[in-house]
């Protein structure tokens, strides 16, 4: 028997609106790293992620330098 995990009915995976509203500077290098790991470029930047324990982890590091947008 097998069941399909990390799908909602319909087939399609939840994605997160994430955006890049503070800067790095003078954070410490782990931040910069997470921030470079979400894929963000530059500031005001909005990028969509696969809405995973793992980018929700990363999002919970950097709450101050990250929004999710709705």
């Amino acid at each position: 028997m097998a069941t399909k995990k990390n799908t909602t009915e319909s087939g399609a995976k939840k994605t997160l609106l994430l955006q890049y509203y503070r800067s790095q500077i003078c954070t410490p290098v782990k931040h910069k790293l997470v921030v470079k790991g979400l894929g963000f470029t530059r500031l005001q930047q909005i990028v969509e992620r696969e809405d995973s324990p793992s980018i929700r982890g990363m999002v919970k590091k950097i709450p101050h330098l990250v929004r999710i947008v709705e």
